[in-house]
C-alpha cells in the first residue's frame, strides 16, 4: 500500500466537507463570528483576516473598529499593536478605539458652519466646539459588514453605513463605504468612499491608537513625519487659519525624533501632542506621511495617505499608552476658506486611502 501523504488527507477532508483546496485555504484566511450584543440587543459581528506572513487583523461592525492588529517583531513574535478590547461592553462605554470617525473628524468651531447659504448647527461635545461627528458619530453606530472574495495575496472586509439627512445636524443622505485590506506584504489598507444627495462636509479618518510594543508607554517610540508645516491653534485647539513652519518648534519631526523628547516644550495643558501637520504632498497620490519605530520590539510602521494632513495625538488621556496618526483634512476646514475643501456635492464621489505598512529590524 502506498503512503498516504498529509496533503492527500487534507485534500480528502476538503472533498468530504464539500470544499476544494483553494476554498479551504481561503477559509483559514478569513473568519466571521458573533462578537457580542449592545444593551439594546443589536448584535455586533467580528471579522478576522490573516496573511501568509503571520499578521492578522480583526474588525467589528460597531464603529467599523479594528480591535486587533497582530504584527511580528524582529524575532517573529506577534502582539496586538493597537489599543483594543475583546468585549463589546468596553467599546460601548467609550474605550479608545481604532474606529472610523465621521461624518467630520476633528473639530468644528462653535459647532456650526454655513453651506450653500444655510447655517447648520451641530452638537458641541468638546467645550464650545464640535468633535469627531458629534454625540453619536460613525464610531458609535453599527455598520453593515461583509467579507470580500479572497484574492491570491490579500483578504478584505467591507463596511457600509448610511448616514441619513439631518443625522447629528449634517445635511444630506451620505452613503459611506470603508474597505479594509490585509496584504501579504504586511500592509493594512483603508479605502474610504462616499456619495451624497446634498452638499455636506466630510472628513473621514481612523482613530487607531498604536503601540508597537503592545503595552507600556509610547514616549520611547521614534517618529518621522513628512510635514514641514502645521496649523497653529487657539487654546481650544481650533485652527487660527495660519499655516506655519515646524522648524524651530517642538513639532519638528522632519528628522526622526523620540516622541517624548520635547514634551516639556509643549503647553502643559495638552499633556502631549494633539496637533495637525500639513503634509508635503499633493493631497491626491499616496504619500509617505509618517514612520514610527520602536527600538524595543524593532517594529516599524510606515503610514501612506492621499489625505493632506495628519493629526499627531499621543494618547494624552490614556497615559500615553498609544499614539494616533490620524490621516485627515485639517480641523475646522469647513470654516476655513484657505484650507483644502471638505465639501462633497451630489454627483461627486469622495475617495481617500491610507496604508499602514509594517516591517521589523
Amino acid at each position: 500500500m502506498s503512503k498516504i501523504t498529509a496533503h492527500a488527507i487534507v485534500s480528502l477532508l476538503f472533498i468530504v466537507m464539500g470544499l476544494n483546496e483553494s476554498q479551504g485555504a481561503a477559509a483559514k484566511r478569513v473568519e466571521e463570528k458573533a462578537f457580542g450584543k449592545l444593551p439594546d440587543g443589536r448584535e455586533v459581528r467580528q471579522f478576522t483576516l490573516r496573511n501568509n506572513k503571520g499578521m492578522s487583523a480583526k474588525f467589528i461592525t460597531y464603529g467599523a473598529i479594528i480591535t486587533d492588529l497582530e504584527v511580528p517583531d524582529k524575532n517573529g513574535k506577534t502582539v496586538n499593536v493597537l489599543l483594543g478590547k475583546n468585549n463589546i461592553g468596553a467599546y460601548d462605554k467609550g474605550f479608545p478605539a481604532a474606529a472610523v470617525i465621521g461624518r467630520v473628524g476633528n473639530r468644528i468651531a462653535l459647532g456650526k458652519f454655513t453651506l450653500d447659504g444655510k447655517e447648520y448647527k451641530l452638537a458641541t461635545n468638546n467645550g464650545r466646539n464640535h468633535l469627531h461627528g458629534g454625540n453619536i458619530g460613525f464610531d458609535k453606530v453599527v455598520w453593515d459588514g461583509k467579507v470580500l472574495p479572497v484574492k491570491e495575496h490579500q483578504t478584505a472586509v467591507q463596511f457600509h453605513y448610511l448616514s441619513k439627512d439631518g443625522e447629528e445636524g449634517y445635511p444630506g443622505n451620505l452613503n459611506v463605504t470603508v474597505t479594509y485590506t490585509l496584504t501579504d506584504d504586511n500592509e493594512l489598507r483603508l479605502d474610504y468612499e462616499a456619495t451624497t444627495d446634498k452638499s455636506t462636509p466630510i472628513n473621514l479618518t481612523n482613530h487607531a491608537y498604536f503601540n508597537l510594543d503592545g503595552s507600556g508607554e509610547v514616549l520611547n517610540h521614534d517618529l518621522w513625519l513628512g510635514a514641514s508645516r502645521y496649523t497653529p491653534v487657539t487654546e481650544e485647539l481650533i485652527p487660527t487659519g495660519e499655516i506655519a513652519p515646524v522648524k524651530g518648534t517642538p513639532l519638528d519631526f522632519t528628522t526622526t525624533t523620540t516622541i517624548g523628547t520635547r514634551f516639556n516644550q509643549l503647553p502643559p495643558k495638552l499633556n502631549g501632542y494633539d496637533h495637525n501637520f500639513v503634509l508635503d504632498s499633493d493631497g491626491k497620490s499616496l504619500f509617505l506621511a509618517a514612520r514610527l519605530h520602536s527600538p524595543k520590539s524593532g517594529r516599524v510602521m510606515e503610514v501612506r495617505t492621499t489625505e493632506p494632513g495628519v493629526q499627531l495625538y499621543t494618547g494624552n488621556h490614556v497615559k500615553h499608552e498609544g499614539v494616533c496618526l490620524e490621516t485627515q483634512h485639517f480641523p475646522d476646514s469647513i470654516n476655513q476658506p484657505t484650507f483644502p475643501s471638505v465639501v462633497l456635492k451630489p454627483g461627486e464621489q469622495f475617495k481617500s486611502t491610507t496604508v499602514y505598512a509594517f516591517t521589523a529590524k
